[in-house]
């Protein structure tokens, strides 16, 4: 099921300091998590609120997300650096 992305302006601040290479790998991936965000999923945790934030590590990257699935959304809430190299 594709859902429609969504991005918050913390993410996309990260995003826009990246070198272009890293930018497109992440711009991929956020596609891809889209497309199947229960198949990208290496862990999850809770949020203030309780909801499940799903965590996936994209290389150098933590990806932290989750499904909306009533309005069909994928809520990308920050993305961070990860503990990888």
């Amino acid at each position: 099921m594709k859902y429609r992305l969504l991005v918050s302006w913390e993410a996309v601040e990260f995003i826009e300091k990246l070198a272009k290479a890293d930018r497109q790998k992440l711009r991929q991936r956020l596609l891809a998590i889209a497309e199947y965000p229960q198949h990208f999923s290496d862990y999850s945790e809770a949020d203030e609120v309780g909801r499940r934030i799903d965590v996936h590590i994209c290389g150098k990257f933590a990806v932290k997300y989750w499904e909306d699935s009533a309005d069909k959304d994928l809520k990308i809430v920050r993305i961070i650096s990860s503990d990888r190299r």
